[in-house]
């Protein structure tokens, strides 16, 4: 079985567009009402799903995606609590109705409403409905909730031990995933997201958080940002800074996935990385959609990254399903139950 442990609804029902507009005018005067969640048919979102996400999975050759909400578009710096969780409750509403459509193909992961400058209440209740009611397996989690402006602190404070707290006890880990970049600075896919993952690799290594929480698991995405290619600097960097070796002061807990568009990039980070640590991914539809046209393929297509390793087929296997099955012990109670 091949498990793609990172996959986005990047199109959407054209109502769910709607509902976020509508948002954003309300934003803009106060006198307006707040919009309802919207109504969607199944076959808005089977024309969305069919004709994108799952067409792709087939022709690709993999079995399941573990699915959340378009990254880009979870914007927690947009508008107050109110708005972030009612976007939230809308955009988790939709992967759950995927998810029921084709059971077979999709499992949950559940974008959070992180207002900045707030506390992590309306995000613990989400994580809780989205798990307990709803039958996911996963969330993201988002470093940097102002969209670029880094006022969040370090994933190692207390601050964020609540939700911490609360994934521990539902058996689920987090993707670290920041949003769209309201700074100009920052491109959102080609640098914030790079950066975001590889500020959280360090932060880990500066912190203590895997001894209060031995249990607790992330999954870095984009390959582990830097980090693979910078790994002599990070063991350095801890030595320096007498910190535990990363292999056990880190990675336990931080998996890496092969969101990482072109060979000699996943032969590098097999190559450093250990097995244990690579869960597939491919991102798709996402960051990156088009042709390489140095192999006429398409880049987000990160299987056959992966099939023209020259690693042994159990390596293969824990890559492709064991390591999804292991972080994510939801999931594979849910494929259990299934006989799978």
């Amino acid at each position: 079985m091949i498990i793609d442990c990172h996959g986005h609804q990047t199109i959407v029902p054209q109502p769910h567009l709607d509902f976020r507009e509508a948002q954003m005018a309300c934003l803009n005067d106060a006198s307006l009402p707040r919009p309802r969640q919207p109504e969607i048919s199944d076959d808005e979102i089977r024309e969305g799903i069919e004709s994108n996400q799952l067409k792709l999975i087939r022709e690709r050759g993999a079995d399941m995606t573990i699915f959340s909400p378009r990254a880009s578009r979870m914007e927690p710096h947009i508008g107050d609590a109110d708005t972030a969780k009612e976007w939230s409750i809308a955009c988790n509403n939709l992967i759950h109705r995927v998810t029921t459509l084709y059971p077979e193909t999709f499992i949950g992961v559940c974008m959070l409403p992180q207002t900045p400058h707030t506390g992590l209440d309306n995000s613990i209740a989400e994580l809780e409905r989205c798990v307990n009611e709803l039958g996911f397996v996963g969330c993201n989690l988002n470093p940097d909730p102002s969209g670029g402006h880094w006022t969040a602190p370090p994933l190692t404070d207390r601050y964020w031990y609540p939700i911490y707290e609360k994934m521990v006890e539902l058996e689920v880990p987090a993707m670290i995933h920041v949003s769209g970049s309201c700074n100009p600075t920052f491109h959102a896919t080609g640098s914030y997201y790079i950066a975001a993952d590889t500020n959280a690799f360090m932060q880990f290594i500066e912190g203590d958080l895997f001894k209060d929480f031995p249990e607790l698991k992330f999954i870095i995405p984009h390959g582990g940002g830097a980090v693979p290619y910078h790994w002599g600097r990070y063991r350095g960097l801890a030595d320096m800074l007498n910190r535990p070796a990363l292999d056990g002061h880190v990675m336990k807990n931080v998996y890496f996935d092969t969101c990482v568009y072109h060979q000699p990039g996943i032969d590098l980070l097999f190559e450093v990385i250990d097995i244990e640590n690579i869960l597939f991914g491919s991102e798709m539809v996402g960051a990156v959609r088009g042709i390489d046209p140095q192999t006429g393929q398409y880049f987000d297509d990160t299987k056959r990254y992966v099939d023209a390793l020259t690693i042994s087929a159990s390596d293969k296997q824990r890559v492709f399903e064991g390591n999804a099955r292991r972080v994510y012990p939801r999931l594979d109670r849910a494929l259990k139950a299934r006989g799978l």
